[in-house]
């Protein structure tokens, strides 16, 4: 997945995999007007269930329930702990 031109800020290439696809929606700016919530400093916790709820089917279907199934849960976990440290893109 590439970058839109709504998430202004791409994800550092230093971290887990996937992580740098997830900016192509999820802004890491402050101020970036998206209905698709940023994930920069969420609780990993949260990122997590997130996952793992579009995984199971149990949240709107959206292409996060695609995305999701991708995903191991030591993937998911690694993904929700690096975002969770995240600080907002300047």
């Amino acid at each position: 997945m590439g970058l839109s031109g709504g998430a202004a800020h791409a994800a550092s290439p230093d971290g887990p995999f996937g992580a740098m696809s997830c900016s192509g929606c999820h802004a890491t700016a402050r101020g970036v007007d998206t209905a698709i919530p940023r994930l920069n400093g969420r609780p990993a916790a949260e990122i997590a269930a997130a996952m793992r709820d579009f995984q199971k089917g149990e949240r709107a279907p959206t292409v996060m329930g695609r995305i999701a199934k991708g995903y191991t849960d030591p993937e998911i976990d690694a993904l929700a702990a690096w975002f969770a440290a995240q600080r907002d893109a300047p």
